[in-house]
């Protein structure tokens, strides 16, 4: 399994057919051009590669298509949350036996959870599981936040190996407290911020899968000092970002990420199947983004 390494993590979108199933060639091809880009490691199945809307057999065959694809050279990890303990260990066990570098977690989503529920689900799917636990910190989908209380006893009973967050208390917190255990930053409006530390230096977030030129370019120029360069990189994700959001009337943000995923030579539907809506024309408009970009 790979080392864990400064740089940029990409959270992949998952290429799937009409009828829910992966399109194995281009989540092949995603990986290889993210990994050429210069990625340091790869959350297959995260809120980009819109885990709670592909179907069972779907995550499963994903999981084992990203497990031979990377084959060790760089980080992988597969999102595996769910809303209740029974239905984390059914994927877990899907997972025995592969090529990974860890399971990642978020808080149940479908009701709040009190803190002794959060240590009893995230404790024993760390014991049900043969791969490392990371905890995934998303309070706007959980409606709780991974506070460093959690955190604290989920590291001190030896349970998890990481987290992936966007709150930059919590991170530096963390990382004065443990200053060997992984933190994957990631609200990447504050990634300069954050690099900035010093202590956090892997950055983890989807739009690097639509971005990897830009992205590449950014962790390189923040690397050799060049802030002001990284800037620059940053804000080109960063206003990609906001198109995808919201420059594109009647189109959903994960659609209009499909659409450039496609653009990009990744064909498949990477958004909910209610929001594929493939009447609404955007491709002109995507491409000449993308072009404005670098990425094209």
């Amino acid at each position: 399994m790979a080392d864990l390494k400064a740089g940029f993590y990409t959270a992949l979108g998952t290429p799937l057919d009409k009828n829910g199933d992966v399109v194995e060639a281009s989540l092949r091809r995603q990986i290889d051009m993210q990994i050429e880009a210069g990625a340091s490691g790869l959350l297959l199945l995260g809120s980009m590669g819109i885990q709670a809307a592909v179907k069972t057999s779907a995550w499963a065959k994903a999981a084992e298509i990203a497990a031979d694809q990377v084959n060790g050279r760089v980080a992988l990890f597969v999102g595996a949350m769910d809303c209740s303990g029974w239905r984390v260990k059914e994927r877990l066990a899907m997972l025995k036996g592969l090529n990974i570098d860890g399971v990642v977690l978020t808080a149940p989503y479908y009701s709040p959870v009190s803190p002794a529920g959060l240590y009893k689900y995230f404790s024993e799917a760390a014991d049900a599981t043969e791969h490392p636990l990371y905890l995934y910190d998303l309070p706007g989908v959980t409606q709780v936040s991974l506070g460093l209380q959690l955190v604290s006893q989920l590291i001190d009973a030896g349970k998890i190996k990481g987290i992936k967050s966007g709150n930059i208390v919590l991170a530096r917190q963390i990382h004065f407290a443990y200053p060997d255990f992984n933190v994957l930053f990631s609200n990447i409006d504050a990634f300069d911020v954050a690099l900035s530390f010093g202590s956090i230096n892997k950055v983890l977030d989807g739009m690097f899968a639509c971005t990897p030129k830009n992205a590449k370019l950014f962790v390189e120029a923040y690397k050799a000092g060049d802030i002001e360069s990284a800037g620059k990189y940053l804000n080109k994700i960063l206003w990609f970002r906001d198109q995808l959001i919201g420059g594109h009337p009647g189109a959903n943000l994960l659609y209009v990420f499909t659409v450039a995923m496609n653009l990009l030579g990744m064909d498949g539907i990477y958004c909910p199947d209610y929001f594929y809506t493939p009447e609404v024309d955007i491709t002109a408009k995507v491409r000449e983004q993308l072009e404005s970009i670098g990425e094209l």
